[in-house]
């Protein structure tokens, strides 16, 4: 099975019909998102936060809309009422939680404890002292998979950019970390490959997934946007999977490039004078479709 077809491919939605679309396109992972701690003061402040009105009765609804995709739903941060909330989410069908804003392993543990066996562990590492402690971290027992939240960690790290994180040499401590423990690794998230209205364009992110020996990236909001016209989402997760195959074949000078050519992007957008357009930078430099 090539690159394309093994990475992970995860969305979070409570619409109903989105959620069968996805599913039937091969969507792996398919929940909702339910922290509220702490996320306005964290985000509210930015053009683009998404501050989620998902319910947590929404599982029942989503295990009954898939066929094949797995359900999952990310908590609240550690807190009083956790396990409480835990119980709740798994009775109500949750085959994976996603947990937030963790920064300990002590906190790892006892969410896992809490689950016990229930569901999948799943973990989003999205604060610097969680990202420092990264090699006590792979060493918890019950973990899944860990998914580096970009959008938190850039603002924890007093960045401009969460692009920034995804170019830089941490990524790659933490990948190689989490990898090596023998736990899926997830980043960030994934827009429509030719979609040239985002600031960096997308030819600049997909080619840093094989880089970094991703396992998966959530569907971005802009993924899913319907927009004026219809969205076919068999098509489009069919071009990203294809895309992401065609970066898996450019080998390792071609990654090292795109990483370099997204530093100078983001360095120029986020902390200077306008970069090139995204099609502009992306036309050139984009490899072939031949070659898968």
């Amino acid at each position: 099975m090539s690159y394309g077809q093994r990475f992970k491919l995860a969305l979070f939605t409570d619409d109903l019909t989105l959620a069968a679309e996805a599913d039937h396109a091969g969507v792996d992972y398919i929940g909702v998102d339910l922290e509220r701690l702490g996320k306005t003061e964290r985000q509210g402040h930015l053009k683009d936060a998404r501050i989620s009105d998902h319910r947590a009765l929404q599982l029942p609804r989503l295990r009954a809309s898939v066929a094949r995709a797995l359900v999952f739903a990310r908590t609240n941060p550690i807190h009083p009422g956790s396990s409480d909330e835990i119980d709740r989410l798994l009775d109500l069908g949750a085959q994976a939680l996603l947990l937030p804003m963790f920064t300990t392993r002590v906190q790892i543990d006892q969410f896992v404890r809490w689950i016990d066996g229930r569901a999948r562990v799943w973990l989003l590492l999205e604060t610097p002292q969680a990202a420092m402690r990264i090699h006590a971290i792979v060493q918890a027992p019950g973990v899944d998979l860990i998914h580096v939240g970009l959008n938190d960690l850039h603002l924890g790290l007093g960045l401009h950019s969460h692009f920034e994180v995804l170019a830089s040499d941490l990524m790659t401590v933490l990948s190689d970390a989490i990898r090596g423990a023998g736990i899926e690794f997830g980043v960030g998230t994934l827009a429509r490959c030719d979609d040239r209205t985002l600031p960096v364009p997308p030819d600049l992110i997909y080619p840093q997934y094989p880089r970094l020996k991703a396992t998966g990236a959530f569907l971005s909001r802009y993924f899913v946007m319907r927009g004026e016209g219809a969205l076919d989402v068999l098509r489009e997760v069919a071009r990203c999977r294809r895309r992401l195959d065609e970066w898996s074949l450019a080998g390792q000078p071609a990654w090292d490039a795109a990483r370099d050519r997204l530093r100078e992007h983001v360095s120029q957008v986020f902390h200077g004078s306008p970069a090139p357009s995204g099609p502009e930078v992306a036309k050139s430099r984009a490899p072939s479709s031949r070659r898968v």
